[in-house]
């Protein structure tokens, strides 16, 4: 093991393929302590207590070892380190704390705990700027953390720009770790922006913040990724860009400024991060990439490092049901084809008012319940100011329901939103703990196939503008073009929701295909009757093993 100058909490040592950077494995320990701590409701509900620590079984500390070097003091404290032959300081370590058998019943709980998801962004952004890390960050999110920092400060001290480019999918913490950077590098008197091309996460962070900080040192905070057409060279000494991929090639409304958006927030910022999931562009104009963002790199000379987040937060903390969707809307193929191990609500409904029922009971708890549909439906401007404008109609169950038309900007924290419908445009980049997705006909099952149909999309709908255009000089491009981006929309809708999924799909044959997909999922484990017969057989084992005595 090697210490890391520079980067708190990381070593360099000998893992997978070769010399790696990687967290301290007391960070590891405490850090995984912690988050079962505030995640498993088991640990909560019953009080158990964690006394992480580390063991080392094959690693002999030599004289001045990096392991144990001063730096890292404060997460030793937390979880002391053990290795080859201290054996008996780690049985006295665990003897400390468990002083008499419980036959794994404490295991069991923790194992089979329900997890409650990660705290919401929006709500924890306040404290986070008041000076609160209100988000602890493990593995692969805390190494892309300090190497962000890290190249930050070289890019401040040098004529080189510097770029780290994210990749992770929804809910691996690419928010979470936009933000405290923007928290560290303010705090450090540096000149940074936080950019979105999606205008929704902006207003709601200006609407929470608000309250202790005024408006427009805010809005001078969150930018969208239009606004750097005319900015000098390293006019800024950060520019931290979430959802990367959705950034466009020209600015202005209409896509006439400028030259592209990558390229210019490049020139602009002596050390820029993109933050990207290429599996959420949702329209026509979304041409951020990797590839784009490493060409104009190139331009300027600068520097890349590419990095990837793998650990999830989001859907009941597994990626199992990402990776299952994926299978189901043939985004791609994976090894979850036959489902998710894991508690997470997601259930179809033939009737719509079922749904949306289900979904205002959930929302009476804490506002966070809020239903979604595919652009499938006109946004009707001439009634922007009627309360009985009911955009989205569903005839055949007398259910309808209005598009967001009064609270466009917040309407994710709005408490009148259960009310209305949001669009991809109002909820990428936000989270909610339950969420109703309306899947209309531009997602069909044919012939074992999943059917995109982009003729069925709003007229008002701007994600696929110009797509007929394409189609008639290339009509198997447009289909494509249009069937990826209908994919990512359900796909990023249908992930919005932490805690579960409901969804009522127009088309009949599709909501057999899904119900289809869940009945050939394992049976769900009855966890309270295992748990009984194992407390029971563990009972007995004792009674017989004192009976024997």
């Amino acid at each position: 093991i090697e210490k890391v100058e520079g980067k708190d909490g990381i070593v360099k040592t000998r893992f997978k393929h070769g010399i790696v950077e990687t967290t301290h494995p007391s960070y590891q320990a405490w850090t995984y302590a912690v988050l079962l701590s505030e995640y498993n409701e088991n640990i909560q509900e019953s009080k158990i207590e964690l006394f992480p620590c580390a063991y080392l079984h094959n690693y002999y500390i030599k004289e001045n070892d990096p392991l144990i070097d001063k730096v890292y003091f404060d997460y030793l404290n937390h979880a002391p380190v053990y290795t080859k032959g201290d054996v008996l300081k780690l049985r006295h370590f665990i003897k400390k704390y468990i002083t008499k058998p419980d036959y794994k019943e404490v295991l069991y709980k923790i194992d089979n705990g329900k997890i409650r998801p990660s705290k919401s962004l929006q709500d924890s952004l306040l404290k986070m700027l008041d000076g609160n890390q209100e988000f602890l960050m493990i593995d692969d999110q805390k190494l892309a953390y300090e190497t962000a920092l890290s190249l930050a400060n070289n890019a401040f001290t040098s004529e080189d720009k510097k770029i780290l480019i994210v990749e992770g999918g929804p809910g691996t913490g690419k928010s979470v770790l936009a933000i405290n950077l923007l928290v560290n590098l303010i705090a450090q008197d540096r000149v940074c922006q936080y950019v979105t091309k999606n205008s929704a996460p902006r207003y709601v962070y200006v609407e929470k913040l608000q309250q202790k900080i005024k408006r427009k040192v805010i809005e001078h905070l969150f930018k969208g990724s239009g606004v750097y057409v005319s900015a000098e060279s390293n006019e800024f000494d950060a520019l931290i860009v979430d959802e990367a991929h959705r950034l466009n090639e020209k600015s202005g409304m209409f896509k006439n400024k400028g030259e592209n958006q990558t390229k210019e927030i490049i020139n602009a910022s002596k050390f820029s991060v993109f933050f990207i999931d290429e599996l959420q562009k949702v329209t026509i104009h979304d041409v951020g990439s990797k590839e784009e963002i490493i060409k104009y790199a190139k331009e300027f000379g600068a520097e890349v490092t590419v990095m990837k987040l793998e650990s999830q937060f989001r859907c009941n903390g597994s990626d199992g049901y990402l990776s299952w969707l994926n299978d189901v809307l043939h985004i791609s193929e994976t090894a979850n084809f036959d489902g998710f191990d894991f508690e997470y609500d997601f259930k179809i409904f033939d009737n719509p008012h079922e749904l949306y029922e289900l979904i205002k009971e959930k929302n009476k708890m804490n506002n966070k319940a809020r239903m979604v549909a595919g652009y499938c439906w006109d946004w009707n401007k001439e009634g922007k100011s009627k309360t009985d404008v009911h955009d989205i109609q569903l005839q055949e169950y007398d259910f309808s329901m209005s598009w967001n038309l009064f609270n466009s900007t917040t309407w994710a924290i709005d408490s009148e939103s259960v009310n209305e419908a949001g669009c991809i445009h109002t909820c990428q980049g936000l989270e909610f703990d339950y969420v109703g997705v309306i899947i209309g006909d531009d997602l069909r099952y044919e012939n074992d196939k999943i059917i995109t149909d982009f003729t069925k999309r709003a007229r008002t709908d701007q994600s696929l503008r110009g797509i007929k255009k394409i189609s008639k000089t290339n009509l198997a491009r447009a289909n494509e073009i249009a069937d990826n981006i209908i994919k990512n929309t359900y796909r990023t809708l249908m992930t919005r929701g932490q805690k579960g999924c409901y969804v009522y799909c127009t088309d009949k044959n599709l909501s057999n295909y899904l119900k289809q997909r869940l009945n050939h999922m394992a049976p769900k484990i009855n966890r309270k009757e295992v748990q009984n017969q194992y407390l029971k057989a563990a009972e007995e084992s004792e009674k017989y093993n004192v009976d024997k005595k």
